[in-house]
């Protein structure tokens, strides 16, 4: 089953559910984006479906919620789009405008990703299979992306802009369901 996926002016999608964050600026010069990077979170860490993530995209995290939060409940993050386990599409920053999901961050030799980035979630962990449900969402944003964004040619894993620092989305995510011939983008990242 194909969710086709539009985009408003603002760069907002439909049907996705908009939690804006408040951790979003403008993108410098008012860049559109060229790449897409994957990501994955569970929060707490391999529990899935809870209010983890949005608390802490939305800065609400409580630190005594869980013991693992104490730790990031200060970060200063968000990402334009979360994707739960159950295909649920939750949007958080508008894809015209930056959100704060690469940190340091390079991608064949420029640096600030965020800049010329879109940041998608996927719920989940490096060590544990992604459902068909978020490869289904995800190929058909992907493809709405493309389509209104033409300048969106690129798409790599987080550990790819950060290496050594970051390691997802991780060795079970399986690119060939984003890549190639019938695919939103043509070609594995490099």
């Amino acid at each position: 089953m194909h969710t086709t996926f539009v985009f408003d002016s603002a760069g907002w999608c439909q049907p996705a559910t908009r939690i804006a964050s408040p951790n979003q600026d403008d993108r410098p010069g008012n860049e559109l984006p060229s790449l897409l990077v994957i990501h994955n979170i569970s929060l707490p860490p391999k529990q899935y479906g809870g209010p983890g993530v949005i608390e802490l995209f939305t800065n609400q995290l409580d630190a005594n919620e869980h013991p693992y939060y104490a730790g990031i409940c200060h970060l200063r993050v968000s990402a334009h789009f979360l994707i739960r386990r159950t295909g649920e599409l939750i949007q958080f920053v508008p894809v015209l405008k930056r959100a704060w999901h690469a940190g340091v961050s390079q991608w064949q030799g420029r640096e600030r990703c965020n800049d010329f980035s879109i940041g998608i979630e996927l719920e989940g962990t490096d060590d544990e299979v992604f459902t068909a449900a978020q490869y289904a969402v995800l190929h058909d944003l992907a493809t709405a992306l493309r389509t209104f964004l033409p300048s969106l040619t690129a798409v790599t894993g987080h550990s790819d802009i950060a290496p050594g620092r970051k390691t997802d989305p991780g060795p079970c995510f399986d690119w060939t369901r984003l890549v190639g011939p019938t695919h939103p983008f043509s070609q594995e990242p490099s």
